[in-house]
């Protein structure tokens, strides 16, 4: 039986013209990231298991790839906890490795491993794939490239400000006007549980609000009564989400609320410093939102967290995002190394410069010249011209075998090849060379010394 050809879920074929397109985006945020001082590194496309489980909270766990153990390995299966309800356990005892779920986890694990070989502190940027047992959807994908910029051993706020700033400059550089960086701080989240009387509930606090573009103020509410909070606590929660004006408007509006929370007044300080240093410096191609319903749910963040949105034009959900993170590497041994990072969604907005035209047109790579093909003597001979104008980077190709003219200028329209060079016997006997122009029909005939001259 034949196989069906198909992609697995979630996965895609490219096109060369989509690769050129993408390695437009890639060459375009690695010119910025360089342009910032950041290097760049990879790092595997698994990893053990136990690295990248536990730090992305209970959901994210779930949309980890495993890869199952092989050969006598997947005789250690622990099937007494399989029985027993275990899962967690049955599931490390027949997978000891797993696919990237993002790029942070590795980083941090990098660090770790080689600090005694970096000088802090560090800025890389790193351009991988990674892969989700997600729920496809438009922009979503279970396999699809990141870019991440990180700077680790460093606590200053002017760190904040350069990733805002590369954001910006980034967007800038691909002509995408309209983008908004939505920001937040883990800091004022943590105010607001303490408002709410919820300290010891702050995970599910920021898991239910980070679901407010989804559900609805509404369904947050109703998880998190679920959880445990109070019709009171509640009401308090629906007049801080509803504080309007601007940033500093609503920052000097929590000041007065967060008078008994010394955490979410920290967190506003540190947001004054990040918006006036950037606004002091101007912005070119993205616009500042405080945004106080942002939460980020990924339970490593812990100061400054940003979430990026399309411009409007565009039915787009968040392309980038992240934030100061200053525990991450303490899971793998390295304390007291404050990080803070931003990732780019790249295939996000490779389909918001597509759906907006910003991809610049003369992208794809064409042949500018094909060789007809008259035959054995006739190729030779075509063969040596080609490889001249190669030499001096002129993308041309010879046709490979002998045909009907007719077939082959029909191949030279369909890959839009404007130039056609015809060598035939007669050509070959007067040691000449036949011209012709795709584009107005037009043909002339020429010495074959002067072909190079005249095509180059």
């Amino acid at each position: 039986m034949a196989i069906k050809p198909a992609t697995t879920k979630g996965t895609r074929d490219f096109s060369s013209e989509e690769i050129v397109k993408r390695n437009y985006l890639k060459s375009t945020l690695q010119k910025v990231f360089e342009r910032f001082g950041f290097g760049p590194i990879e790092t595997p496309t698994f990893e053990r298991l136990e690295t990248l489980t536990g730090v992305y909270g209970e959901e994210g766990d779930r949309l980890v790839f495993k890869i199952l153990n092989s050969g006598e390995k997947i005789k250690k299966a622990d099937t007494e906890a399989l029985a027993k309800g275990e899962f967690s356990k049955f599931i490390h005892s027949v997978s000891e490795k797993a696919l990237r779920y993002d790029l942070t986890v590795p980083f941090a694990r990098y660090v770790a491993q080689h600090q005694n070989e970096l000088s802090f502190p560090f800025r890389r940027y790193q351009i991988q794939p990674v892969w989700r047992a997600d729920r496809p959807q438009h922009g979503r994908f279970q396999e699809f490239y990141q870019c991440d910029a990180d700077i680790v051993g460093d606590r200053s706020l002017w760190q904040e400000v350069e990733v805002l700033a590369l954001y910006d400059a980034a967007f800038s550089d691909l002509k995408m006007d309209g983008v908004v960086l939505k920001v937040n701080h883990r800091k004022i989240l943590a105010g607001i549980a303490g408002l709410l009387g919820a300290e010891e509930h702050l995970v599910d606090f920021t898991i239910a609000l980070d679901k407010m573009d989804k559900i609805g103020a509404l369904g947050v509410f109703e998880e998190l009564k679920s959880k445990g909070f109070s019709d009171e606590s509640l009401q308090v929660l629906e007049q801080l989400v509803s504080l309007k004006g601007s940033a500093e408007e609503q920052i000097e509006a929590l000041k007065v609320l967060f008078a008994d929370q010394s955490i979410g007044l920290e967190g506003l300080s540190e947001l004054e410093f990040i918006f006036s240093h950037l606004k002091a410096n101007g912005l070119m191609a993205v616009a500042l939102k405080f945004d106080l319903t942002l939460a980020r749910g990924l339970h490593y963040y812990t100061g400054m967290i940003v979430e990026v949105a399309a411009p409007e034009k565009v039915k787009m959900g968040s392309i980038g995002g992240g934030g100061r993170y200053d525990d991450l590497t303490g899971t793998f041994g390295l304390k007291n190394m404050s990080g803070i990072g931003v990732s780019f969604g790249f295939e996000r907005i490779y389909l918001v410069m597509d759906a907006l035209g910003l991809f610049p047109q003369a992208l794809q790579p064409q042949t500018k010249v094909l060789f007809a093909n008259f035959g054995a003597a006739a190729a030779e001979q075509a063969y040596r011209f080609l490889s001249q104008l190669r030499n001096q980077d002129i993308s041309c190709e010879l046709y490979p075998t002998e045909a009907k003219l007719k077939k082959q200028l029909a191949y030279a329209n369909a890959k839009n090849i404007k130039k056609v060079v015809l060598i035939g016997s007669e050509e070959l006997k007067q040691n000449s060379f036949v011209f012709k122009d795709m584009t107005s029909g037009t043909q002339e005939t020429y010495p074959l010394e002067e072909l190079v001259k005249r095509l180059a």
